[in-house]
């Protein structure tokens, strides 16, 4: 990993994610601190943003092989989505919290350097290698988003005074979430029969992505037809991240997978 410098981008990032969050947070009613939080958050993202086009040109290949990789997708997604929410919504504790999501990637990827080795298998090298994953992980980024949202509204339910607004940012993160996630599925699909002349098999990976797409489904029409529970739904929506980290790296570690052509490489 050293080749190619990662930790000095990891660094910078981080540095420029941190600022950024400590500007915006003790801004108050100062604008030229918020904008200044603001710049610097987004500057962290464009360095990350560089260092995988970098990896992309250095190594002839889409950086979306290995598990650690993707978690560098992730990490770029994540402060995005946080961005995103904050200046439409202007939750700033968010941002806060999707930015720590991020920078412990980074650090596992630090911990856990790779080789990022040029070779792709031939099933890989599919034009729809690229958009399934990427949209994939971008789906995930807005579902673990709306995972701190529930912890924060099972915070407050047990502990403090619950917001109405929290449920409905979660509901917010989940349906443009679920819809990418649905999108992700569907390419999965048309990857699938290109590549191997199905378009489902039911193979582990297939079936923890069909349960964690049934998971937000079970999610959003319970919203829908119970709009004033807040304790059931904020479990559900827990609980089906838990089904989506295992749809994502869990199923590595289990022993019906190992021969899955799915499973990241490390």
């Amino acid at each position: 990993m050293n080749w190619i410098q990662f930790p000095v981008y990891a660094l910078i990032t981080a540095l420029l994610w941190i600022a950024g969050v400590i500007l915006i947070s003790f801004s108050k009613k100062n604008k030229a601190l918020l904008n200044l939080g603001g710049i610097s958050t987004i500057a962290g993202i464009a360095v990350l943003v560089t260092f995988l086009v970098i990896l992309w040109i250095h190594i002839d290949r889409p950086p979306l092989r290995t598990l650690g990789e993707t978690r560098l997708w992730y990490a770029v997604f994540l402060p995005i989505v946080g961005v995103i929410t904050w200046k439409r919504w202007g939750y700033k504790w968010f941002l806060s919290y999707s930015i720590g999501l991020a920078l412990l990637f980074l650090f596992i990827n630090y911990m856990h350097p790779e080789t990022y080795e040029k070779t792709l298998m031939p099933a890989l090298q599919s034009p729809w290698f690229v958009p399934h994953v990427i949209v994939y992980i971008f789906s995930y980024a807005l579902l673990a988003a709306a995972s701190l949202v529930a912890v924060k509204g099972l915070y407050e339910y047990y502990f403090t005074s619950f917001e109405g607004r929290t449920l409905g940012l979660a509901d917010n993160l989940v349906y443009v979430g679920f819809s990418f996630l649905t999108l992700g599925l569907l390419f999965g699909a048309l990857w699938a029969k290109e590549a191997w002349g199905h378009y489902w098999t039911w193979d582990p990976k297939e079936t923890w992505a069909f349960l964690t797409w049934l998971g937000y489904l079970i999610y959003m029409h319970f919203r829908y037809y119970q709009p004033k529970k807040i304790k059931a739904p904020l479990w559900t929506l827990s609980l089906a991240f838990v089904v989506l980290l295992i749809c994502w790296f869990g199923i590595n570690y289990l022993p019906s997978a190992q021969n899955s052509v799915h499973v990241y490489s490390n």
